[in-house]
Parts: structure tokens; sequence; C-alpha cells
């Protein structure tokens, strides 16, 4: 068991009320698509049908090394073909919380694929293109994505524009979202383009909220180890554009962060917790955002221009799926944050979304993340 939590009482207090506030507020998530294969590598399979599979990505990397002058086999073990890619596994995520929303992405052509009939029904379905793929390959200790994503060239701003009726579609599509969350840019070759004709021809025109609501954008690079720095760079450079429009977070997890720091030339420093927090206050400051949210497996923290708050997470052992882990924080930090929460709340609320989900293989709903935040808080939740 676990010692009790005031901060995840209080965003449990945040969450009263919410299914009525989410019922008037709007989302817009993509853009990217994937139809994911989950997988585990067999060890050994029994004449009494009992298998086990290879416990850690280090213990498959050595027979995968041992098979070299040699070649072998592995068998895979699929246990789920799903609905992928940052942008729809996030949406997923928010509408099964209640807030409806579009998602848009390469989610197949003509029309999109049948693993996104899944989506909650809060969830209106907007295809650009044709759908990526993805096996993810998991283990007790991570995942190892084999991606093949050349359909995501399909995402550019003429099938983004044309899917909404020009930059006036976007731009009353926008004026209504509560939140904006474009995810994935490592997978969209175009997406930096897309950014730019947004801050130019669609931000600029966003009417002023008469609600006083803030409108949130949130961002997620996602692994951009493949692509080139000069590129990382210039993407970077845009975020702080739309600040004029959005409250702006930028969300990444440890690996990203390390890979962000290394291109802009900045650096961190102390264990973990320490790092990934002055991590969060450099990259916030070089980028000129609101937020910078770092979360690693274990717990996240957030830096703001007035506090750089840490929470940690109900790690899971053995969790029943890894993948989607990270869109299901960003969710959970997403929906707290139109809902007023502090950035404490915010990460609470992120690491219980997806705590949930490793455990279950299921995104939890306002009920499910309301039960699970009272045991989180009361100390009654097991390893």
């Amino acid at each position: 068991m676990r010692a009790s939590s005031p901060i995840a009482l209080a965003a449990l207090a945040r969450l009263d009320g919410a299914e009525a506030r989410l019922a008037s507020q709007r989302a817009v998530v993509g853009l990217d698509g994937f139809v994911d294969r989950i997988l585990r590598v067999v060890d050994r399979r029994s004449s009494d049908g009992t298998v086990t599979f290879i416990p850690t990505i280090a213990e498959w990397g050595k027979r995968v090394q041992a098979a070299g002058g040699k070649s072998t086999k592995f068998e895979m073990s699929v246990s789920q073909v799903k609905l992928g890619g940052n942008g729809p596994i996030m949406a997923s995520a928010l509408g099964a919380l209640g807030l409806p929303l579009t998602c848009a992405g390469n989610l197949g052509a003509p029309q999109a694929h049948p693993v996104f009939h899944a989506m909650p029904a809060a969830c209106r379905v907007v295809t650009l293109g044709e759908v990526s793929a993805t096996d993810a390959v998991e283990f007790d200790d991570g995942k190892i994505m084999l991606s093949c994503q050349e359909a995501s060239a399909g995402v550019t701003w003429d099938s983004l524009s044309k899917a909404f009726g020009g930059a006036d579609g976007l731009r009353d599509l926008f004026a209504e979202a509560d939140l904006v969350a474009l995810n994935n840019w490592a997978a969209l070759p175009h997406m930096t383009a897309i950014w730019e004709r947004l801050q130019a021809e669609v931000c600029p025109r966003l009417p002023r909220r008469e609600n006083g609501r803030s409108r949130h954008l949130f961002l997620d690079l996602a692994d951009p180890q493949f692509c080139a720095v000069a590129d990382l760079r210039r993407a970077l450079e845009l975020l702080g554009g739309f600040s004029r429009s959005f409250e702006v977070s930028l969300g990444i997890n440890q690996k990203e962060a390390a890979e962000l720091l290394h291109a802009l030339g900045l650096t961190s420093s102390g264990d973990d917790r320490a790092w990934c927090r002055a991590a969060a206050v450099a990259l916030r400051e070089r980028l000129g955002i609101a937020r910078v949210v770092v979360h690693a497996v274990a717990f996240a923290t957030v830096a703001t221009s007035s506090a750089v708050p840490i929470v940690e997470g109900p790690f899971a052992r053995k969790p029943k799926i890894s993948t989607g882990a990270g869109d299901h924080f960003n969710a959970g930090f997403s929906l707290a944050a139109i809902l007023g929460a502090t950035p404490e709340e915010c990460l609470q609320c992120g690491v219980a979304v997806s705590g949930f989900y490793v455990r279950t293989a299921k995104s939890p709903t306002l009920a499910e993340l309301r039960a699970f935040l009272r045991r989180i808080g009361e100390g009654s939740l097991a390893e």
C-alpha cells in the first residue's frame, strides 16, 4: 500500500460537477493516425498450452545479438490490435472521460479504418488520408516501437484545410475549442509547415472568448531521435508564436527532454527528479511558453512561471499495456487544465489516467478516474 496523497484528494475535488462542465466544452485533437499491434516475444511454449514471454528488453537484446552471423527466429504473440497514434489515443482517452471533440488525422482512406470505430461516442472522426502502422513489442520494463509511417506524409496543410472548409473552417473549429492538441510532430513531415500556416492564417483571426476561459494548446513532439536537428530547432522556434492565441503546454518524456536540451544547447543535472525539473525549467524559459511538462515512468513534473511541482505516479510493476501510457497522461493533464486545475492537480490527473490505463488496458471514464483518485488519495492503491 502507498501513503495517502492530499494532492490526489484535491484533484478529486476539482472533478466535482465536471460532467456538466465538460459537456459544454470542446476539443480538437490530431494529427496522426496508426493501427497498432501490441506484441509480446515468446520465450517458451509448452505442450500443455503454457506460454511464457521474454521479460525484458535487455534479455531480448542478448538473444538478438547472439544471432549475429547465424540468423534466428522469434515468435510474436499478438495480444491486441487497436487504434494508435498519439492524437487518436489521446482523443479516445479524452472522449472516454466525457469531453466532446474532433479527432483528425491520417486515419484511413477513403473512410477511417475500422479500429477507429471503437472511439467513444464523444469523438467525431475526420480522416485526412491513409493510415500508418506500428508494431509495439512490449516488455515488463518498456517497449520497442516498430513503425511504418510513410502514410503520414499525406497530412499536409492542404489535406487539413480541405477537410474543414479551408482556413475559415479551421478558424471556426479552433474558435469554439477549449483545447487543441497537435501531436506527433516527429512522425508528420509537414507538421512544421502546418504550424506556420496556422499561425499566419488561423490564430490571428480567432475571436476573443466572451466566457473568459483560456484556449489551451497541448503539443507533443513525440520521439525526435530520427529527425534532423535543424528541423527540430525550427519547430521549437515556432512554439512561442502560439502563445499569442493559446496557453501553450509542451509535453515530453524524459528521453525526449534530453534530445530537446541537446538540440538547443542546454544542459541539466541531478538525479532523475532534479534533472527533469531543471530540464523543464530550462526548456520553458528558452521556448517562451506557459508550461513544459516532463513525464517519466514513476513521476511527472511541470515548469510554470511560478512553480515546478512534481507528483509521484501510481507506478505499476507489471503493466497490462504500456503503449499509449504517455498519451493517457497527456489526456488527464489537459482535461484538468481546461477545468481550471492547478499545475499540481493537472499532474495528478495525468498520472492517474495513465496509471489506470496501464493496469487495466482501458481508458477510464470520469467515474472510474474519480474512484482511482480516491484510492490514491486514501493510500489504498496496491502496487
